[in-house]
């Protein structure tokens, strides 16, 4: 049963994020586009946990992890860039 709830789950993220990549080609504005693209990381993450659960693989689970840092650094430098046209003061 886990696995075809494994199964379903990593089916939907891979449609997220098919959907995420046709948004992002039809985003109007640079902060849609810097949003898609955060949401797209989300979905990547949870892509490599479920991966994770499902091979039964600590070594996924630390690379979901530094991916969720960088992530995060990178969605603050592109808002800080698009606010203030420069990320280092």
């Amino acid at each position: 049963m886990l696995s075809y709830a494994l199964t379903f789950a990593i089916a939907c993220f891979a449609m997220a994020l098919i959907l995420n990549l046709i948004r992002l080609a039809t985003a109007p504005t640079k902060p849609d586009r810097i949003l898609t693209i955060d949401t797209m990381v989300i979905n990547v993450i949870a892509l490599i946990v479920l991966y994770g659960v499902q091979t039964q693989s600590s070594v996924n689970l630390d690379a979901a992890l530094l991916l969720a840092m960088t992530g995060f650094i990178s969605t603050i430098a592109f808002c800080k860039f698009l606010l203030r046209g420069g990320i280092i003061e």
